[in-house]
């Protein structure tokens, strides 16, 4: 097998998701690229953790850890890079399953040296069984998905979304861990970005680095049926606001907030001008799919404003020393 191991880290919370973190396992166990290993992170959950260790008990290929730092995401994948063995190290959430080639298409590109990190595209998989009218293909990373305004093939990106995601171990050297005080930590508000301001440190770090997307990497994650509503895509557009407010806090807004404007002036505007013409052709949703996009770039501003205000007060933590810990300085 040419390339390099890789080993998986598929980070997990909640027994609600049982079947989900089953089926991630097995679709990484299935791959036509072996992963290294399988590390099953456990979020402050020890009966998870111990069932999880039980139903893997007899497996050589998955490993069940803790959480070593503080609950949350950040933490949790932190504790996966520093627990394991591969020369790269890939993200998936515990409720998307992998392509039988998801692996493969990430070591293609790592035999250019260059190669720091690799994403993949991100389909969902709805609840109900459709897309629901309204909801724009513009903002489906409200749902963890790849989202339309994003390039096709393999190109060149600012950063990877976290959960289809890849790093060459020595882009953790260079840059320190994924920042505690930006994603998600157990509190019920949905943030996120802190692939994003990883990306943008490493970036800064080697500045001869390569980040890509690789849109045949290709995994499916579940969007269950609480998130097909307004409700939540209003609420996550707020905490993106407020995360890409620290984001821009950490690292600048000129590079943290570089794609969004570019996201803000051309794919939005190109999305409303379509729902506005599906509307006129009575098509299904169309103006619904108009009146969610200029609801979320506003409920998002909103968010913005109030997280540039609260970051004045604090900010990430991250370091080496981050990872070899397994949480935060």
């Amino acid at each position: 097998m040419s390339g390099p191991d890789i080993s998986v880290v598929i980070c997990v919370y909640t027994e609600d998701r049982w079947e989900d973190i089953l089926a991630a396992v097995a679709s990484v166990r299935a791959q036509s690229r072996p992963a290294l290993e399988t590390l099953l992170v456990v979020d402050h959950n020890d009966l998870l953790r111990e069932r999880l260790a039980k139903e893997y008990k007899e497996a050589t290929d998955v490993r069940v850890l803790a959480n070593a730092g503080p609950r949350g995401l950040s933490a949790g994948r932190n504790t996966g890079i520093a627990a394991s063995y591969g020369e790269v190290i890939a993200f998936l959430d515990d409720d998307a399953v992998a392509e039988r080639d998801w692996l493969r298409h990430f070591a293609s590109s790592y035999a250019d040296p260059r190669v720091m990190a690799v994403g993949g595209r991100t389909e969902p998989i709805w609840a109900s069984g459709r897309r629901p009218a309204w909801f724009p293909e513009e903002f489906d990373w409200v749902v963890g998905c790849t989202y339309r305004g994003l390039p096709p093939g393999r190109v060149r990106v600012r950063n990877v979304l976290g959960g289809n995601a890849s790093f060459r171990r020595t882009a953790f050297d260079a840059a320190g861990g994924f920042a505690t005080g930006i994603g998600r930590d157990g509190d019920k508000r949905p943030l996120g970005c802190e692939e994003t301001e990883l990306c943008i440190r490493l970036t800064r770090a080697r500045p001869d680095a390569v980040l890509l997307i690789d849109d045949r990497a290709v995994i499916h994650h579940r969007v269950p049926e609480a998130r097909e509503h307004f409700g939540y895509f209003r609420t996550r557009a707020y905490a993106e606001g407020l995360s890409k407010a620290l984001v821009a806090r950490s690292v600048g807004a000129d590079k943290g907030l570089e794609s969004e404007r570019r996201y803000a002036t051309r794919v939005l505007p190109a999305g409303v001008a379509r729902g506005l013409r599906d509307a006129v052709l009575a098509r299904p949703g169309g103006a619904g799919r108009a009146g969610a996009i200029v609801a979320g770039v506003l409920t998002a501003a909103g968010g913005y404003v109030v997280g540039s205000v609260r970051a004045r007060r604090g900010g990430a933590t991250y370091s080496v020393a981050a990872i070899e810990g397994g949480g935060d300085e």
